[in-house]
């Protein structure tokens, strides 16, 4: 007789992993892991990777010991340069997308904001503006001078969705977008905690036009004190870090696309992920038709939020702030946040990119890259009030 024998493959299944990280289950995680391998901190590191990595931008919160180490406050003299270029701007009578150092001269304030754009790529990775009267000027007066500051900072600004849109509000949407199809997926337009990311794009500008009744906290994290503990500790979750990853696009065409989240790169180290493309988040389930991750990337994730939240600077973001932080040297994050009807949290947001100083691009991010800063002046636009952010075709981000 002749028997056979069959063997079932049970499918790859998504850990348990959610968009908010749990500390339990993340040590849980990595207990069985080093159970199963106790060989994991030995692995070598990938090809080329340093063993730790120097320099200005990689730092703990613990430095820093006062704000007028990263505040700037401008001057009555340097509001007055504002102002007047405001004036010279709107007397040109062109379209927004046209705000440049040319057409929004600052003569004195122009030589700091190039230094601390050196800051940015050079030095410790951040810097605050403080701070803009926003109660003196119209919301459109507001996006002219937003935009006409942050251009002597970075020459490009980043299209933030398919529609041309190189400004985003960021508030509480909850409420008043709630007919959104598919419901908002992405805690910027929530009062929930938003977890350690990076946004795509070199520069993230982000102006305070009011700030909440209670919480949200904006904390940054150096990607380079991350690493080096990681490097020292967990080599093989770098090792994991650096291999493709699928990022879910919620609705794109192709359903995922593979890139990995970290990179060594003309002695840089880039950290570039959003941590609900592997999760999902809210009404935005991840999608189960494409592969989930693995445990060891399930831990990596975790092990990336909890060492940035462990190293990170808390900011006091007040009303009329602008913040500037490298997002390929920082990480980011912000504490949940309370509202009240006289105090709505309400930041504006630009992407930006200084060409003249900016880090060489890795290959993989190369193609987002010339998407993002591909918008011309006249296809740039500008959202006065609340959005969200749309694809090409339409569906939300």
């Amino acid at each position: 007789m002749t028997y056979t024998q069959t063997f079932t493959i049970a499918p790859a299944v998504q850990p348990d992993i959610s968009y908010h990280p749990d500390e339990v289950k993340y040590k849980q995680r990595t207990a069985r892991r080093l159970a199963e391998n106790p060989d994991l901190p030995k692995s070598p590191l990938p090809s080329g990777f340093p063993s730790k990595l120097e320099g200005p931008i990689v730092w703990e919160g613990k430095d820093w010991t006062s704000e007028d180490q990263w505040v700037l406050k401008l001057s009555p003299e340097q509001l007055q340069e504002i102002d007047n270029a405001l004036a010279h701007f709107k007397g040109l009578e062109r379209p927004m997308g046209y705000i440049s150092k040319d057409t929004f001269p600052l003569p004195t304030l122009s030589v700091i904001l190039e230094s601390l754009a050196h800051e940015l790529y050079s030095g410790r990775g951040f810097f605050v503006l403080r701070t803009i009267p926003v109660d003196d000027y119209s919301k459109s007066d507001l996006a002219v001078i937003y935009a006409g500051i942050s251009s002597h900072v970075g020459s490009a600004r980043g299209k933030q969705d398919g529609t041309g849109a190189v400004l985003a509000h960021i508030k509480d949407l909850t409420v008043s977008h709630a007919h959104e199809k598919g419901g908002i997926g992405n805690a910027a337009y929530t009062t929930d905690k938003q977890v350690f990311h990076t946004d795509v794009g070199d520069l993230i500008a982000l102006m305070a036009l009011a700030t909440a009744a209670e919480g949200g906290v904006s904390r940054i994290s150096s990607s380079g004190r991350v690493y080096n503990e990681l490097a020292a500790t967990r080599p093989d979750l770098i090792q994991t870090l650096s291999e493709p990853w699928i990022l879910d696009t919620f609705g794109g065409t192709p359903g995922y696309t593979t890139r990995p989240l970290l990179y060594h790169e003309d002695g840089h180290i880039i950290i570039q992920y959003s941590r609900r493309h592997f999760t999902g988040y809210n009404t935005q389930l991840r999608s189960p038709d494409i592969p989930p991750i693995t445990e060891a990337q399930a831990e990596a994730l975790d092990a990336v939020h909890f060492l940035a939240e462990k190293y990170s600077l808390g900011l006091n973001f007040q009303k009329g702030d602008i913040q500037y932080i490298n997002s390929l040297g920082l990480l980011h994050a912000r504490d949940a946040f309370r509202d009240d009807p006289e105090h709505t949290r309400h930041l504006i947001r630009l992407w930006l990119r200084n060409d003249k100083l900016a880090w060489p691009t890795p290959k993989p991010l190369q193609p987002i890259w010339q998407r993002l800063y591909s918008v011309s002046s006249e296809e740039q636009r500008f959202p006065i009030e609340p959005e969200i952010r749309r694809k090409a075709n339409g569906a939300t981000k």
